[in-house]
């Protein structure tokens, strides 16, 4: 019996820009599906394609000038700081003379099929439940899945024969590539290699093996992408020998498992339809290592900022509907691809300020160097990462409750975080300072330098990673020795500076004065993941949050901005965490309408770039709209919120399958007169339950569903 497919939209969009494409991937690979009767295409790409265009270098030998860098800040002389970074790494290695990008993840190959019949009445849709799309005209119908299990692309043509072949994706490549197409039969293999004078350890090129195989009822191509080098023999004797029924069923199986872990109601309005979008884009696209700027599609030799992993916001929000929304093995990638590049970054740490412990620049690719800077994107200066990073860690934690991952990959990871603050914040009549510090990319009050001293983020994350970590010894009851120096960092942290407008500052230092009109809200950290004691502790510091997420958020709702959606997502979490529904919703519908395409694979700018940051940060927004948990704490104890932030355009709605920190599974329903949820721990828990109808406690027993309700009017 043939499995179903039942596409979650459809639409007649003819495309030869693979930008426009429908998209399907196991992580590992991913499939462009576009064209027309004319021809159809599909343009593969895989997570380990990044052509060797730029030669790793050692971080630059910035240690020694760390006290002029420091006198130079302390003094107002922001710009001179950043440019005499850029002279001692030219005198340290000529290649910094020019700024220095990480390799591109590049297309590996298009296969295109010219049918028979070409025909009209062309339609087109992808199926989110299987991850199959599908092309139809006149009889005709192309399916293609690219199958998880068997690592395979499969396309099946019916209702039409036609020709087969295979070329490199357009444009010309940054260095020179050598290109070669073998013929087998109707077999294909198209190699690339690489050319120019590569550096030891990159990679030599790749292969894209093709097999062709034809019934009366259908065309059957098979297709794979394999990095490195092997013969046209070897490449095709890889394929699988198997149909596309066989394949697409075992493939369906584990993919609809995981996205069907959740599942949203609000009456099939745009917000719904996107959140099935953005998850089934992230899981399609997470395989050994996490997705790119553009998941793991490319049909370009030069994708915009190399379609690496950008970690000052981009990654993370990609990542941040993951552990909600159930789908926590999607994490481990994170993890491997940090551990891979774990060398690179102690050797930042030690080249650039003379530390021990780990520094992670803001682009990571095929190396975690400390490459990427210049006079004014002085990325140098931003050492909040690797901290950043650590929280994803401390989500994984409160997620999933695994002790084993807590004490073997968390712990390890953070200590060596730690071990760079603990050397590099100075501390002066008991106060931490941070210098040189950055704000990821904002200039302050439209300054013309990014250089700066105690940005709010620094102190946020390293009070942050400094609380985890504490968490995590009490839990998982060690000692380690250098709790004390924690705890004496913790303390020394500087409170958070109200500006003069009563809004929660982006720089502690009151020379910096804020700059609403941007992209980034990096300030805005905690209420991305489980908010901070001290805005709990203290209402008018929250009131300072609320002013600053409602004046940033009026520019983007402006006609002056257009870029980074995903920022807007960012805004939107954290007006939702501090209770703005109206402002969560603002975002949401401005998201909605300005960076999606037809071919629901979210943008960059408004209708521009190709980009997947959204298709996690936009169902993040939606979550958080209608569930906040804050950390666990060791007793175990879970603090959670419904409906915290459940705007007037969703009077009624569901969703299932939610996961809060603890971990705690929430099944929640809603109408105007009532609430009702379904509550599951997989151990005994009491929890702090708060509602639109006031707070409860309940005690959870371990894997008994708890059941409760209240009426709202």
């Amino acid at each position: 019996m043939e499995s179903q497919v039942n596409p979650s939209f459809r639409d007649s969009t003819c495309t030869e820009d693979w930008e426009h494409a429908l998209i399907s991937g196991n992580g590992r690979q991913g499939a462009l599906c576009y064209g027309s009767p004319a021809a159809l295409r599909f343009t593969l790409a895989h997570e380990d394609l990044f052509q060797p265009v730029t030669e790793p270098l050692p971080a630059p030998a910035t240690a020694a000038a760390l006290p002029r860098l420091r006198e130079l800040l302390a003094t107002g002389r922001f710009g001179d700081a950043a440019r005499a970074v850029c002279d001692l790494a030219v005198q340290d290695h000529p290649g910094y003379a020019e700024t220095r990008w990480i390799d591109p993840l590049i297309g590996a190959g298009t296969i295109t099929f010219v049918p028979d019949r070409p025909g009209d009445g062309y339609t087109r849709g992808t199926d989110f439940t299987t991850g199959v799309v599908r092309q139809e005209w006149s009889g005709v119908v192309a399916d293609a899945v690219v199958a998880r299990s068997a690592d395979v692309l499969a396309v099946r043509i019916t209702g039409t024969g036609g020709t087969v072949r295979i070329a490199p994706v357009d444009g010309v490549p940054e260095r020179p590539i050598a290109f070669t197409v073998d013929h087998r039969g109707e077999d294909l293999v198209l190699t690339g290699r690489f050319g120019g004078d590569l550096w030891p350890g990159a990679p030599a090129g790749w292969t894209v093996a093709v097999r062709v195989r034809r019934t009366p009822e259908s065309v059957l191509i098979l297709a794979r992408v394999a990095p490195g080098s092997r013969s046209p023999a070897e490449a095709l004797a890889a394929l699988p020998d198997r149909g596309f029924e066989d394949l697409l069923s075992e493939h369906a199986a584990i993919h609809r498992d995981l996205f069907e872990r959740v599942s949203l109601d609000l009456g099939g309005i745009r917000a719904q339809h996107l959140f099935d979008a953005g998850r089934y884009a992230i899981i399609s696209s997470t395989g050994t290592r996490p997705p790119t700027l553009q998941g793991v599609w490319s049909g370009t030799w030069s994708p915009p900022w190399r379609s690496g992993w950008t970690i000052d916001g981009n990654l993370q929000a990609a990542l941040l509907a993951v552990h909600p929304t159930g789908v926590p093995e999607l994490m481990p990638p994170l993890f491997d691809l940090l551990d891979s590049l774990r060398a690179d970054f102690r050797e930042n740490a030690r080249r650039l300020y003379g530390q021990p412990g780990l520094y992670a620049p803001a682009h990571l690719g095929t190396h975690g160097r400390q490459n990427h800077f210049g006079p004014v994107w002085c990325l140098t200066f931003w050492i909040a990462g690797a901290a950043w990073l650590g929280r994803l860690y401390l989500e994984h934690w409160q997620h999933t409750g695994d002790r084993a991952f807590l004490a073997d990959r968390a712990l390890p990871f953070l200590r060596e975080v730690a071990e760079f603050h603990l050397g590099f914040a100075e501390i002066v009549d008991g106060r931490a300072r941070f210098s040189p510090s950055y704000s990821p990319e904002n200039d302050p009050g439209h300054g013309r330098h990014q250089a700066s001293v105690d940005a709010t983020l620094d102190v946020q994350a390293v009070s942050a990673l400094l609380r985890g970590l504490l968490a995590i010894t009490e839990t998982l009851g060690v000692h380690d020795p250098d709790e004390g120096r924690w705890r004496r960092l913790l303390a020394a942290l500087p409170s958070y500076r109200v500006n003069d407008a009563g809004e929660l500052a982006e720089w502690i230092d009151p020379r910096f004065p804020d700059n609403h009109e941007h992209r980034h809200c990096s300030h805005l950290f905690p209420f991305l993941y489980g908010g901070d004691p001290a805005f709990e502790d203290d209402p008018a510091l929250r009131a300072a949050a609320v002013r600053a997420v409602r004046s940033r958020l009026r520019w983007w709702l402006s006609e002056a901005s257009d870029e980074m959606g995903y920022g807007l997502a960012l805004l939107g979490v954290a007006a939702a965490h501090l209770g703005l529904g109206e402002e969560a919703y603002a975002a949401l519908e401005r998201i909605s309408e300005a960076y999606w395409r037809a071919n629901r694979v979210p943008t960059h700018n408004r209708d521009h770039m190709f980009n997947v940051d959204l298709a996690g940060g936009l169902p993040a927004l939606v979550v958080a709209m209608l569930l906040r948990s804050r950390d666990v704490g060791p007793d175990g104890t879970a603090h959670i919120d419904l409906l915290p932030a459940l705007p007037s355009s969703w009077p009624s709605g569901s969703i299932h399958g939610l996961i809060a920190r603890g971990p705690v599974t929430i099944d929640l329903t809603w109408s105007p007169t009532r609430w009702e949820a379904t509550l599951t721990s997989p151990t005994d828990r009491t929890v702090h339950l708060g509602s639109p109808t006031g707070t409860k406690t309940i005690h959870l027993r371990a894997g008994h569903p708890h059941h409760t309700a209240n009426a709202t009017a």
